[in-house]
């Protein structure tokens, strides 16, 4: 139970939280009445066009953090090894998280569609999947860059 909680709640509970913003609460109704006037505020010069440009991009980076993050989490939740060991960079875990994180953007993308105000949509998905691909890739690269991971023929 510990390990669970300790590993597998976060990942979870991040998932429950994507499911809430999925709803109308984070609707681009909602989120337009604080976002519009902050990038006016940022920006002085844009016009509504812009503004709206500029939301919309906020928007999708916001997808594209979120499954970032999602997929890390359940990296750590499947890869529960000791972070500073150097070894072999465990392909199968890595696909593993993504692929979770990729049929849970798929999931949302699919409970969208009962929601109101918003749409389910194959683009966010898409977005949401190259979040969790730069998540991937990061932590490969930070991994090599550490030297945490060593080439599968190294040791023979």
């Amino acid at each position: 139970m510990i390990r669970f909680v300790r590993f597998w709640l976060p990942p979870v509970l991040w998932m429950g939280s994507i499911f809430w913003g999925s709803g109308d609460s984070l609707s681009i109704h909602h989120t337009s009445r604080f976002l519009v006037p902050f990038i006016h505020w940022l920006f002085p010069a844009l016009g509504d066009h812009d503004v709206a440009v500029v939301q919309v991009c906020v928007r999708k980076a916001a997808h594209m953090t979120e499954y970032a993050i999602l997929t890390l989490l359940f990296w750590r939740a499947t890869n529960q090894t000791q972070l500073g060991s150097v070894r072999i960079w465990p392909a199968r875990l890595a696909w593993a998280s993504w692929g979770l994180a990729v049929l849970y953007a798929a999931t949302d993308e699919f409970h969208q569609t009962f929601v109101p105000s918003r749409e389910g949509s194959v683009r966010d998905a898409l977005i949401d999947t190259c979040g969790a691909s730069l998540a991937i890739g990061a932590l490969w690269a930070l991994g090599h860059l550490r030297h945490r991971w060593i080439r599968r023929d190294a040791g023979t």
